[in-house]
């Protein structure tokens, strides 16, 4: 056996989990653009109903899952570098072209300017017409985005079984991860301020660009770690902790000396439907995936709805952000809980991960009471829905990181996509339902109740109540399917 070096170690995954972390940021600022301007920039121009938005997050969340579906096996196949710079190219495209869909409905509804659109009377014909016409074209936008957007986390998940040993990955995932918290902070302290400066079309061109700026990065520092000059012997060994040692040094010295990776064996598409492992993924971001859109998407309109503030005011600016500085405070030690455990307690890493999910599970039963304590305040609800956002994230880090725990990762990037496919139809269910109750409640008046709350607000109970229970019922499911830490062995031929 080949003598381990003892050279002080590198630390250059901690510099691709940067990347990560941006190109999440990205995303998810990307993603809330539009809910941060549609209730008081862009629906006054296109006469949208709740029912309208509604049909616009529900259909991008379908696109987004039949996207998902297919981006894990892109990655797969391209590889990392190309398939995660082609996927952020096509979301970074979609999200500048929104910017379009004004003139584009001028042109084709005949009005003259943006002034002639507010005008038509709501209600009638033409402001029906205006309104379909203004959701396809959004649609077909939502559609690129969702295409690109569907890269992220297979590519991201992909990367960090690469660079990071089992024990490490959930705390890595909840870094890169914290960039949706940190996208969701940064989003509402300047979204709708460019919007109201410059216009609703510039916000979406402005933070659509910065995906092209993190294209070059990509294309300058990332290489997989046994290519790569900046990750030393000592580190790729820290790396490959989980492998043997003596295989990890020969494969680097056959890197060095310009021979080929050997191909790890990968599991076919339909055969990873047969692992009780992949349909408890399935499971978890099926049930999940949606409560954490729905704040995403509706949280800005519910503080418009509720207690009056337009999302360009410094009332609503500052209660949206305090909420995601609390996802992401909070967030990321979910993370690291899981590696406490196998350090501290010696429990394996999927056990350690499965106990920690238990615990953040009950976070989101704080859901319960953000309607009721938000008679009191609206900064109530603001601070019980951001710690129902930190249990999301910290458990949505350690569920990514139970595919690394079971797969080989040949096929970690399939299985992501597979599971966030599951998670947008979620996603779809909850947003569309959530525009059509509202829309219904709204309507309804003092005619529709529940639980003390009638017309609109009994409808944002109704989801609150959904979205409380959902992470037990998903992790009970999910412990049934897989009881105890099981990985996949792929037979060689």
């Amino acid at each position: 056996m080949s003598p381990i070096k003892t050279s002080k170690m590198s630390n250059f995954r901690w510099v691709i989990c940067g990347l990560l972390f941006l190109a999440t940021t990205v995303n998810y600022m990307d993603r809330q653009v539009l809910s941060l301007t549609w209730k008081d920039f862009i629906a006054p121009e296109f006469h949208w109903s709740d029912n309208d938005y509604g049909t616009i997050t529900g259909w991008f969340s379908i696109f987004y899952a039949v996207a998902n579906l297919f981006a894990g096996k892109f990655i797969d196949w391209m590889g990392t570098k190309k398939g995660y710079l082609i996927a952020i190219g096509v979301w970074s495209t979609g999200a500048v072209l929104h910017a379009l869909c004004g003139e584009v409905a001028m042109m084709i509804e005949g009005y003259p300017n943006i002034e002639a659109l507010r005008l038509v009377k709501a209600g009638s014909d033409a402001a029906v017409a205006i309104a379909t016409v203004s959701v396809y074209l959004f649609l077909t936008c939502r559609l690129i985005l969702a295409a690109g957007e569907a890269g992220n986390f297979p590519a991201a998940i992909k990367v960090t079984a690469e660079y990071f040993p089992k024990k490490d990955r959930a705390f890595a995932t909840s870094i890169f991860n914290s960039g949706a918290s940190i996208g969701a902070l940064a989003a509402p302290a300047t979204i709708p301020l460019l919007a109201r400066s410059l216009g609703w079309e510039m916000a979406f061109v402005i933070i659509g660009v910065l995906g092209y700026i993190w294209m070059g990065l990509w294309l300058w520092l990332y290489d997989k770690p046994a290519k790569s000059k900046h990750v030393n012997n000592a580190e790729l060994l820290y790396i490959n902790q989980d492998s043997d040692a003596e295989t990890v040094e020969a494969e680097k010295a056959a890197e060095n000396a310009g021979e080929p990776e050997k191909e790890e064996k990968t599991i076919g598409f339909m055969k990873c439907f047969t692992f009780r492992q992949t349909w408890s993924f399935i499971v978890g971001k099926f049930m999940t995936d949606g409560v954490w859109w729905f704040f995403l998407f509706w949280a800005p309109a519910y503080f418009s709805d509720q207690y009056g503030y337009t999302s360009d005011s410094p009332m609503a600016i500052a209660l949206i952000f305090t909420l995601y500085a609390i996802v992401t405070v909070l967030s990321i030690f979910g993370g690291y809980l899981p590696t406490l455990f196998v350090d501290k307690w010696g429990m394996n890493p999927y056990i350690g991960r499965m106990r920690a999910m238990l615990i953040f599970a009950c976070f989101p039963l704080l859901g319960l009471l953000a309607q009721p304590m938000g008679q009191i305040s609206p900064w109530w609800p603001a601070v019980i829905i951001g710690l129902l956002g930190a249990g999301h994230q910290a458990w949505s880090a350690n569920l990514y990181s139970t595919i690394g725990d079971m797969f080989p990762k040949s096929t970690v990037a399939t299985i992501t996509g597979i599971g966030a496919m599951a998670g947008g139809i979620g996603s779809f269910l909850i947003n569309k339902g959530s525009g059509v109750l509202f829309t219904y409640a709204e309507n309804q008046g003092s005619a529709f109740s529940f639980m003390g709350f009638d017309g609109k607000p009994a409808g944002y109970m109704v989801i609150f109540c959904i979205c409380s229970v959902a992470y037990l019922v998903g992790w009970c499911i999910m412990k049934a399917l897989v009881p105890k830490y099981k990985p996949i062995i792929v037979d060689e031929d």
